[in-house]
């Protein structure tokens, strides 16, 4: 497939080294030439200096031939105008990063649509929607849903004195047969594993458990969680991730939320806007600032301004003095592995937004909806059954399926089952499937009717 790529920056970068890593034909426009030189650097792809509203510049990186076009620059503006000049030369695909959302409210006059844009993506809105719901679920380390928030998937590391370890997921599960649960995958250090029964947990395994939501809670104390509520919480960095975040949380009148924003008329401004926040003007990279602000005292300290070594660092300080819950905006793909390594609960990042939706659009048809979370090396598809498909033949515990494909749960007629052995998928089920990078390709034809 050949995608067309405007915009060389953080996100820009991440979905570029993305698609050139699925051995795809991409092209990357930007004005920036050192930007671009970076791409040439470290990228299998063609970089071209330019505006993406410039027609010429269109052009010379091909998009008269390309299948996809990516805008995601800083500017709402130039990657609405691109996706409009990409669908009048009959571009199929059309995605575009909006920092307003303007076009996507349904009240609005002019809708994506009639700009030509197939899909519209909020990074800082999902960034700030996906801390929240952590904060919310205190144990979590990540928490994604599916089937219209009808199955959640929570991901939880286990601690030295967790009460499964050792047992096998087997028997963790006979043992609490009364709640409805699965581990469907474990990350382990730097290996991700999609395991089988006789699989036995350790110390230190980050577990990822597809449960009903009422049994979130139940799972959390079978993990070896307690119950914490979270009223207290502290967020650094007044973007529009932190205001995001304090104005969800807002929403819940028992929280008491502090937010600190350096610049004074930004702050000003959010106090204004978050009547249920104090915001508070000073320098949230100063450690003792922040303790003078009751940093020790928050039950979950969130870091989400725009450096990313200080929210690290500064979330690591917040777990010294006895906080919970901290989470931080981490981006550099060199900080996640080592993020929760060194004690951070959790990591949220706004290119997961951007890469999950571009995947859902290189996979088939048939492919719903894709997932990915950090620390775990595997996509999560949302896949539809075709008839005559494979994965239809008979129950799942009679079919060889390849290693590294795992089933997960499967929704039928706006009813979801956490698939087991003796779950039978039939033509029209949505499966949730876990995937190894190397594994796509296979599940996608188990999935694919057969001629």
């Amino acid at each position: 497939m050949r995608v067309v790529v405007i915009g060389a920056g953080e996100v820009g970068f991440d979905v570029s080294r993305m698609l050139a890593q699925e051995q795809h034909d991409v092209s990357v426009i930007d004005i920036d030439p050192d930007v671009l030189q970076t791409v040439q650097e470290r990228l299998d792809v063609m970089a071209v200096q330019g505006s993406g509203t410039s027609a010429a510049v269109l052009e010379q990186a091909g998009i008269k031939e390309a299948d996809m076009l990516v805008a995601v620059t800083a500017i709402d503006e130039v990657n609405i105008i691109a996706c409009m000049m990409a669908d009048r030369l009959d571009v199929p695909t059309t995605i575009a990063r909006t920092r307003s959302d303007e076009i996507a409210r349904a009240q609005s006059v002019l809708k994506a649509q009639d700009f030509g844009i197939d899909l519209v993506i909020h990074p800082e809105e999902s960034a700030a929607g996906e801390v929240t719901r952590l904060i919310r679920r205190a144990s979590a380390t990540d928490l994604l849903t599916f089937a219209e928030g009808r199955l959640h998937m929570v991901g939880i590391r286990l601690d030295d004195d967790a009460p499964v370890l050792g047992q096998s997921l087997r028997e963790v599960a006979q043992e609490h047969s009364d709640v409805t649960f699965r581990i469907k995958a474990i990350s382990r250090g730097i290996r991700t594993i999609l395991p089988r029964g006789d699989e036995v947990l350790q110390a230190g395994d980050q577990v990822f458990v597809l449960t009903r939501p009422k049994y979130v809670t139940p799972v959390t104390r079978i993990m070896g969680k307690k119950d914490t509520q979270m009223q207290q919480v502290m967020i650094t960095g007044g973007t529009r991730v932190g205001a995001g975040i304090a104005h969800m949380l807002g929403e819940n009148s028992s929280m008491r939320i502090k937010l600190i924003e350096p610049d004074p008329e930004v702050a000003s401004d959010l106090a204004q806007d978050l009547p249920d926040t104090l915001v508070i003007n000073c320098d949230p990279t100063d450690i003792d600032t922040l303790v003078t602000e009751g940093l020790g005292d928050m039950d979950a300290f969130v870091a989400v301004t725009d450096d990313e070594e200080s929210n690290l660092v500064t979330c690591l300080m917040a777990k010294h003095l006895g906080v919970y819950k901290t989470v931080g905006l981490l981006s550099k793909a060199a900080y996640i592995p080592i993020s929760t390594a060194i004690g951070l609960d959790a990591a949220v990042s706004k290119k997961l937004a951007v890469s999950r939706e571009v995947r859902r659009f290189l996979r088939g048809k048939h492919v719903l909806s894709v997932a990915t979370v950090h620390g775990l090396d595997a996509e999560i598809l949302e896949i539809e059954a075709s008839p005559r498909a494979p994965i239809v033949s008979g129950p799942l515990k009679g079919q060889e399926l390849p290693k590294g494909i795992l089933i997960g749960a499967v929704e039928r007629n706006g009813d979801v089952e956490i698939a087991t052995g003796t779950t039978h998928i039939e033509p029209g089920d949505r499966v949730i499937t876990f995937v190894m990078p190397a594994k796509v390709s296979a599940a996608e034809e188990l999935f694919a009717a057969q001629r």
